[in-house]
């Protein structure tokens, strides 16, 4: 099993290598352009994608009743087709109505198919050598950030080279996937596929060029704190949702094996039917999510399963429905699942200020808040794609309402993660390990270490040794008139014992000169504020004006 889990991982890179490219034989340094090793790529996962499809649609057609998908392999073959336009979440329109709600369990399959290429054509193209390897001569920041806009640039063009022909050949399949009772809907099968290959072929190139723990530093600090924070409250809601989707199956299990006996599967189809639950296992769970956040969800026009009560009508006969609490108020004991996002947005305010602290004391808060928008956006994302129509009538509407489930979210998250990131940013502060401030003397004293090796070369010179100093052998003076300032300054130099003034030896090689005698007094210089003893009288000429 494990030779041939190996031989299927090798695949890709096996049988696309041996495709023969025009003045390239036998040359391991030549390479393909992107472009065609993203064709290569795109062919090969909608191949293999529809290869496993058709498979089990193959079985089904076997073990169903006969007409139940068409008469003829090609009619099976178009159901696998649809299966996989409906994996990309591209829906159908149908006779009275539309088809919406697909599992997005099946999204795996293409997912895994699609990252596998992705790196199969980073390596293929080799896109580690077409990193810039001239940088701009500036400061190691610039250096930095103009690496980083190449990669940015270098990711972004393996993902369109893999997107591009990938929806292009999706929508030939949806113009072969017709028919008179599902038609495709080709816009959507275009934008699914898009954005699906751009996704994945991002993120296999961003696998490819460097390993997992440096690559989320190609993201601006700021905005990798308020991702990091996204993600981490709109984890611990989809994993609230799952525990309570999972519990409430546990439950709700003696319904769900009486639906299933309803039915009448077989064995064939019981182990389909299975796996079909199994798909739509992440729609029930951010289903679970959105009833932990308010909002709730309906199975129906006219139909809501909150925390405030349950309202049920006719529902259809998925087994996994079984799981739905009964018509009615809901346990008082239910409501304290709403402090979950709560609890959410604050673990995300902490991991947003522990990434990024805010120098301030008032813009931690609404970086918090930021996070708790982007968690909002986030969840009514995933809110539209788990539920959708499921034909026409009362099942148009299946699954939360995702504008409602956005805004809960974003108020939820983002006054909890407003005010933990207000009091973890206080705290850092406080205790003086605010990291912003820390990185903003390491940005000043590097500003000044220009002045420092001139000072150390300054000293050297008078010092008569004409060396260097570096910053680890300088020597701080005691109660030096810089130390009370936050530079980092170079001291000035001591004065050796036995330097000797250059301008004092220069007049000693001067002639000595004679001093001069001592002048006599001169007479005619008198002192008015002598009388002595009242025998000189002085006349003043100026009296009678003061008079």
């Amino acid at each position: 099993m494990t030779a041939f889990l190996d031989h299927f991982r090798a695949a890709p890179r096996t049988v696309l290598s041996r495709i023969p490219l025009p003045g390239a034989a036998g040359d391991d340094d030549a390479r393909r352009p992107l472009p065609v090793s993203g064709m290569l790529a795109a062919a090969w996962t909608l191949g293999a994608g529809l290869a496993v499809l058709t498979t089990l649609t193959l079985i089904g057609w076997i073990a169903a009743p006969r007409g139940a998908l068409g008469a003829g392999l090609p009619e099976v073959f178009r159901t696998a087709a649809q299966l996989w336009l409906a994996a990309h979440h591209a829906g159908f329109a149908i006779p009275g109505g539309s088809v919406g709600l697909l599992p997005l369990g099946l999204m795996a399959l293409p997912a895994f198919l699609l990252y596998r290429a992705g790196i199969w054509m980073a390596r293929d193209a080799d896109l580690r050598l077409r990193l810039p390897a001239r940088l701009p001569k500036n400061s190691p920041k610039e250096k930095a950030n103009a690496r980083r806009r190449a990669q940015l640039v270098l990711i972004a063009q393996a993902g369109v080279s893999l997107a591009a022909p990938y929806a292009l050949l999706a929508g030939g399949i949806a113009l072969v996937a017709r028919n008179e009772i599902t038609q495709p809907f080709l816009g959507e099968v275009l934008i699914s596929h898009l954005v699906l290959a751009f996704v994945a072929g991002a993120l296999a190139t961003v696998r490819a060029i460097g390993p997992w723990r440096v690559m989320p530093r190609l993201l601006p600090e700021r905005l990798r704190s308020v991702v990091a924070g996204t993600v981490v409250a709109t984890g611990i809601m989809l994993a609230a949702g799952a525990l309570l989707t999972l519990g409430a199956v546990v439950m709700g299990f003696g319904q769900i094996r009486h639906l299933t006996e309803v039915l009448e599967p077989g064995f064939v189809g019981g182990l389909l039917l299975l796996l079909v639950q199994g798909l739509y296992l992440p729609n029930a769970f951010i289903w679970g999510m959105a009833y932990i956040t308010g909002p709730g969800f309906a199975v129906g026009t006219g139909t809501l399963i909150a925390p405030t009560g349950v309202q049920l009508g006719t529902v259809p006969s998925l087994p996994l429905l079984g799981a739905l609490p009964e018509a009615g108020p809901a346990p008082a004991w239910l409501m304290a699942v709403i402090a979950i996002p709560f609890a959410a947005g604050a673990v995300a305010g902490v991991v947003v200020v522990r990434i990024a602290p805010s120098p301030t004391y008032e813009g931690a808060p609404l970086w918090g808040f930021a996070c708790g928008i982007a968690t909002g956006c986030a969840a009514g994302l995933l809110a539209a794609l788990s539920g959708g129509a499921l034909g026409g009538a009362r099942l148009v509407e299946m699954g939360p309402a995702a504008w409602e489930v956005m805004l809960s979210v974003t108020l939820e998250t983002g006054v909890a993660a407003g005010i933990s990131a207000g009091l973890a940013n206080w705290w850092l502060i406080f205790r003086g390990q605010n990291t912003a401030v820390a990185r903003a003397a390491a940005k000043v004293g590097s500003a000044a270490e220009p002045v420092r090796r001139a000072g150390a070369k300054l000293a050297g010179a008078v010092s008569g040794r004409g060396r260097t100093a570096g910053p680890e052998g300088a020597r701080a003076l005691p109660g030096h008139w810089l130390d009370a300032t936050e530079c980092d300054t170079q001291p000035i130099p001591v004065i050796r014992d036995d330097w000797q003034d250059e301008h004092a030896s220069a007049a000693a090689e001067k002639p000595a000169r004679r001093p001069e005698p001592p002048r006599p007094p001169r007479r005619d210089i008198v002192d008015e504020t002598d009388d002595r003893g009242g025998h000189v009288i002085y006349v003043d000429p100026y009296a009678w004006d003061r008079d």
